[in-house]
């Protein structure tokens, strides 16, 4: 469902382009937003960009003004990570790329980088050309993010760490909410939180657990790290990718309780996409009137996953050891090996950021395949 709101125009400074503010009737207003991160990054009508900001526990909306026409895509950049490097005056190895939203209104591309030490920065991607956008006078509003994840480092030998970075793994916007998910405070619990936009308040979330059939036990605590609304017999699902690699159905309708505490929601388990291995991005798309999945992944390169048979599939309840696979079928796509960030650009094309040799990453356009 596609809803107007009303939104700014975006004024190009000479040194730097600037969202300029005005009156907002979305709750709206001018000021630096203090990010502490940008993590996750997805866009909803009327060129209003979502942020989520995992160190800070918020999420943020912007009006960006980029909203109305058609306009330039992005074009392939080689070496954009030294590009972007060269821009803010800085060391490629310094610089890393966090996430990239494409706005299907006018088809640019957004994207986000942190260098060590500095707030986070927003990118502009319109044909070659590469615009930093100065977020510090922005229109926007933000939302705490409720019991996130504490900031310290928690665990014993190797599994000390500090989980506060997946606070806020992904992001989506369907039909007037603002799908998140991360780990929230709940013993460390991955949860998934459905905040209405504008934004008001926030519920606590709904804590999720899965069959880990490559662990052969239930587990809530590895953290969904990509995921996709997807209609299911006229339901809207989340399909959502796991560390170390269970591909899990959950209906929607299931994690929008409205009680004040929710109950654990069980998904189905319909993919066992093999282990030591991490998503990082995953797309829907249609081809010869079919659906498909494309699912990025850190050991694993890109996927072709089939939504064939996804409404039968009742689940995996079987161990599947030594890196095996199970349900969903999958082909493996060699020509996009080393894919770090993807986004579907339009309904033929898929916007990729790929590893190349010494470090260097081009971003891409690429037809799905």
């Amino acid at each position: 469902m596609r809803v107007t709101v009303p939104s700014l125009l975006l004024t190009l400074l000479i040194s730097m382009p600037q969202l300029v503010a005005a009156d907002s009737p979305l709750g709206m207003k001018t000021g630096n937003p203090e990010l502490k991160s940008i993590s996750s990054m997805t866009f909803g009508p009327s060129g209003i960009l979502f942020i989520g900001d995992a160190l800070g526990a918020r999420l943020f909306a912007f009006e960006t003004g980029d909203r109305n026409e058609i306009g330039s895509g992005p074009q392939p950049i080689v070496g954009l990570n030294r590009k972007l490097a060269e821009q803010i005056n800085c060391e490629p190895a310094q610089l890393r790329i966090t996430d990239l939203a494409v706005n299907h209104e006018t088809g640019h591309l957004f994207l986000a980088a942190v260098v060590a030490g500095q707030s986070p920065r927003l990118f502009q991607i319109t044909g070659a050309q590469i615009r930093e956008l100065d977020l510090a006078n922005a229109p926007f509003s933000q939302v705490a993010l409720p019991n996130p994840v504490e900031d310290k480092e928690t665990g014993e030998g190797r599994r000390r760490r500090n989980n506060r970075p997946q606070a806020i793994t992904d992001l989506s916007y369907l039909e007037g909410r603002l799908l998140v998910a991360g780990l929230s405070n709940a013993q460390g619990a991955t949860t998934v939180w459905s905040v209405p936009f504008p934004f008001d308040e926030v519920d606590a979330g709904t804590p999720v657990e899965f069959y880990h059939s490559a662990h052969g036990r239930n587990e809530d605590h590895p953290p969904i790290r990509t995921f996709v609304p997807f209609v299911i017999n006229g339901e809207p699902n989340l399909l959502a990718g796991f560390v170390c690699t269970p591909l899990v159905r959950f209906p929607l309708k299931q994690l929008e309780n409205t009680a004040p505490v929710h109950e654990r929601v069980k998904g189905t388990t319909v993919a066992e996409l093999g282990n030591h291995n991490q998503p990082l991005d995953l797309i829907h798309y249609q081809r010869d009137g079919q659906d498909f999945l494309l699912l990025s992944n850190s050991a694993r390169g890109v996927m072709k996953i089939s939504t064939e048979g996804l409404d039968d599939n009742p689940g995996l309840t079987q161990h599947v050891p030594d890196g095996g696979t199970a349900g969903q079928s999958f082909t493996p796509v060699p020509d996009l090996q080393g894919t770090v960030e993807l986004g579907k650009l339009n309904d033929s094309q898929a916007v990729v950021l790929q590893q190349q040799g010494a470090g260097e990453l081009d971003l891409r356009i690429v037809d799905l395949p």
